[in-house]
């Protein structure tokens, strides 16, 4: 994930400050000189970092930090607040245009996946608000341009719109907005086409056509991994355009993220979408204090949460939490939890979003995964009263399973260990819960 560098440095930043019984001008410029390194090796523009150190060290000393009980945690959050000022304070939604077709046009260089980005928010606008969407390819230089966006259209169930031909941009566009108005569309998304570099000739294009279709979102597709040349991009698009927000793509990737925490500041242009990957799913609202959590290690629960309620059925969930309680806790069961953490993401993405959880190394969450669909195979491999009664399972049909899922009979006992431990650990609750309360204290949920 973008950001991790950033985060591993300020998590050691704290750590120091966390062991000081006081905070002292030494041990405080100390700080700061680290902070300044951090957010410079994070490729944050060099403005930026030096109105942030000033803002921490004004706040610091404005609060009385050096005479807190716990400076470190007042540093903190003065770091986390800063932080969350320089990406934009709230998240922004997409401007709606009430009394009719809500025009977005997206621009950006060419490589950097706009007619994807166009196919996840036009699935963004469809599924999670519910709207009808129009696609339209205005990229008529690009080979097979139009093409990939009208295969992205069909995949997705959403109408698509273009002109075959050497076609004049301002023509399709003008076109697609007459569609979009008189078949009740409520918003049409242009993709527009890009360059290397950015040029006069492409500048002039895409002036024209805002001026032709007046959008009311005129988005801007930069690249987390690209640095500061995002941050110039920007700034040269919003001279001509007036942007009205930015889409940060590959903010999954290893990315410094110097570019998200620069951009808002230096341009006035806010982060409205995150790309977290490749798929068409892989497109999130961008939200400045959950980021901000990230970068200082706090996790992100809130996201987390929303992630399990789009994978996880609610009343699906309860049932089966409703069966473990009652102790009818079997392999198929098992098999189904970790269906469900499937659904939610990779191991290594959802322990990021967990408060306290320690780092994991690319080998932990390699191993997991892998731990994962061992599991899954082994159990797959059972008959389904064997899933109901592992306790029959003797010698020779463990063998069976294991030949049977590509395994060994030592993999197969582990499966088999794991769910006796579960199986403890779930009578465990049940006594608990007989007794009124939860392990965390209150009284246990109803089922």
């Amino acid at each position: 994930m973008a950001f991790e560098s950033l985060s591993d440095r300020f998590a050691s930043i704290f750590k120091k400050i966390k062991g000081e019984s006081r905070l002292t001008e030494k041990n405080m410029t100390e700080m700061l000189r680290e902070i300044r390194i951090a957010l410079l090796e994070a490729d944050v523009n060099f403005k930026v970092v030096k109105s942030f150190v000033k803002e921490v060290e004004e706040k610091a000393l404005g609060q009385d930090v050096y005479a807190s009980v716990n400076p470190s945690q007042m540093i903190v959050k003065i770091c986390h607040d800063e932080i969350k000022n320089l990406l934009g304070e709230e998240n922004e939604e997409l401007k709606e245009n009430r009394n009719g077709l809500t025009k977005v046009m997206l621009v950006g260089l060419q490589g950097t996946g706009k007619t994807t980005t166009a196919g996840k928010l036009a699935l963004y606008l469809k599924d999670k608000k519910k709207k009808k969407v129009l696609l339209c390819s205005l990229d008529v230089y690009r080979p097979a341009a139009r093409e990939q966006l009208q295969e992205i259209a069909n995949s997705l169930g959403v109408a698509f719109y273009t002109l075959e031909g050497n076609s004049n941009p301002l023509d399709i566009a003008r076109r697609a907005l007459i569609k979009g108005q008189t078949e009740g569309f409520d918003y049409v998304i242009y993709d527009t086409a890009g360059r290397l570099q950015i040029d006069q000739e492409l500048m002039k294009e895409l002036r024209d056509l805002s001026a032709a279709i007046h959008p009311e979102e005129t988005l801007l597709l930069v690249d987390a991994a690209a640095g500061q040349d995002a941050v110039n991009v920007a700034m040269t698009f919003h001279n001509d355009l007036k942007l009205t927000g930015a889409i940060m793509s590959k903010l999954d990737g290893d990315a410094k993220g110097g570019s998200a925490l620069s951009l808002k500041y230096m341009t006035g242009i806010p982060i409205k979408f995150q790309g977290v990957g490749e798929k068409l799913t892989d497109l999130e609202p961008f939200y400045p204090d959950r980021m901000a959590d990230r970068i200082l290690g706090m996790g992100d629960v809130v996201s987390l949460v929303e992630k399990a309620k789009e994978a996880i059925d609610e009343k699906q969930a309860a049932k089966e939490a409703g069966r473990l309680f009652e102790g009818n806790f079997d392999l198929e069961d098992m098999l189904r939890q970790m269906k469900m953490v499937q659904k939610i993401g990779s191991i290594g993405a959802i322990a990021k979003l967990i408060p306290g959880m320690p780092k994991l190394t690319d080998d932990q969450k390699e191993k997991a995964e892998k731990e994962m669909k061992s599991f899954e195979a082994i159990i797959n491999s059972m008959t389904p009263y064997e899933r109901k009664h592992p306790e029959v399972l003797k010698y020779s049909q463990k063998t069976r399973i294991a030949k049977g899922s590509g395994k060994t009979n030592a993999d197969v006992n582990r499966v088999l260990k794991r769910f006796e431990t579960s199986k403890q650990m779930m009578k465990q609750m049940k006594g608990m819960r007989n007794g009124g309360m939860s392990p965390f204290g209150g009284p246990f949920p109803k089922f």
